[in-house]
């Protein structure tokens, strides 16, 4: 199957076979014929599969062939909702890309910066918007937004929106839409909130899934070392030595860990920079960008900063912390060996982690490589075994204690 098949029109052709695009992935396939026909549409896809061109695609080509395009009416007719401001970000440039050759402009609003350039933009005029919850419900309340005119609600990460707690605001958003409009939800994972969701904004919907979030990537070479958590500093230190990890996203639990890693590394010699919440969209950026750029190698993250990351040819990702949930596994890895390329995922995992790395063994349905012969393999000290006696009240004392042996295992 290649793009010629999807009944796209000679501008969008042109602008895909620019980007370098020449068969579509599963997502793509399965989802443009739809909403070119104008269904409603539920999309069970990963970060990653393409799932910005499933939507983005059909809904220029559809608002180019719309009468009045020429004369340049810049009000807003889709929306896109996303959880973060590197989604955003990401998911703008896409949509500029792929209207290259035709008259449809975009803008982008998040978070996190001045809102004064972003309302400047919406003045200017725009038929596409895409925003995080946040910034967008505070524009609507100053009245710097109208969205009477949408015709297309596109909510992406619907998972990652309930996880960042902006379901109640998704919700304040959508009552200020159109009922009558195509709506499309694109999800990684499809929980009961999500799921209740989706059946009161969608009007019978066709439901398309790839990639199911049990998979993983054939090509990823995937391995554990069990390792005590105050020897991850060291081991990780140890294993940057090594050249072929060319670049590597470390994923840390917490953004605080995140910038104890950074400043681990650092002393160590390694230059890498952190990306989380509680950095500014500025630094944020510039980490990306310097990453991307391979002006640094190493990049740290939190999982949540880390949706809208695509770098390419990323060579490892190393889970500094075994995620909690399985699916976030999936998610994390499936950030190298992108586009058939080859990539590696290293995890170290401690005492206290190992039932996270039975979940995620159980939900791949198979078991991840373990390396022994590394420096600093986990040790388990035995609890220490009291002792005691009664003396002549019959009252019993504390009478010593042993054990207390240690087991690398």
């Amino acid at each position: 199957m290649t793009f010629d098949k999807l009944n796209l029109t000679t501008p969008i052709m042109k602008a895909i076979k620019s980007e370098g695009y020449e068969v579509p992935t599963d997502i793509q396939y399965k989802a443009i014929p739809y909403l070119l026909q104008g269904k409603d549409l539920v999309g069970c896809a990963q970060t990653g599969t393409g799932k910005t061109a499933a939507f983005a695609i059909p809904i220029l080509q559809i608002l180019a062939g719309k009468k009045g395009n020429a004369t340049g009416s810049k009000s807003i007719k889709a929306l896109i909702l996303t959880p973060t401001r590197e989604l955003a970000i990401q998911i703008s440039q896409k949509f500029t890309d792929y209207a290259k050759y035709i008259n449809i402009k975009n803008c982008v609003i998040y978070g996190g910066v001045s809102q004064r350039p972003q309302v400047q933009a919406l003045r200017e005029g725009a038929e596409v918007l895409i925003a995080t919850p946040g910034r967008l419900l505070d524009l609507i309340n100053q009245r710097f937004v109208k969205l009477n005119n949408i015709q297309f609600f596109i909510l992406d990460e619907a998972d990652t929106m309930l996880d960042m707690g902006f379901i109640n605001d998704v919700k304040k958003i959508i009552a200020f839409l159109p009922k009558t409009r195509q709506t499309a939800l694109f999800s990684a994972t499809m929980p009961a909130q999500i799921s209740k969701l989706s059946d009161s904004i969608l009007t019978d919907p066709v439901k398309v899934a790839v990639n199911v979030i049990s998979s993983t990537v054939d090509t990823i070479e995937q391995s554990v070392y069990f390792v005590g958590d105050r020897d991850k500093k060291s081991l990780l230190i140890s294993l940057l030595k090594n050249k072929s990890i060319t670049s590597a996203l470390i994923f840390s639990r917490t953004k605080h860990g995140a910038d104890r890693i950074v400043a681990d590394l650092l002393k160590s010699g390694v230059n890498s920079q952190a990306i989380h919440g509680n950095k500014s969209q500025g630094a944020r950026q510039i980490a990306l960008n310097n990453f991307k750029n391979k002006k640094i190698r190493i990049l740290v993250a939190t999982d949540i900063a880390a949706r809208g990351i695509d770098v390419e040819e990323l060579s490892h990702v190393i889970n500094y912390d075994l995620p909690n949930v399985p699916e976030t596994y999936v998610h994390r890895i499936g950030r190298t060996g992108r586009a058939g390329l080859g990539g590696v995922a290293l995890s170290f995992c401690d005492i206290e982690e190992k039932p996270y790395l039975k979940d995620i063994e159980k939900l791949i349905a198979k078991p991840i490589h373990v390396v022994n012969d590394h420096p600093y393999p986990q040790v388990i000290r035995e609890q220490t075994e009291r002792k005691f006696t009664v003396n002549n009240s019959g009252k019993k004392v504390y009478a010593g204690s042993y054990g207390g042996r240690n087991h690398r295992i």
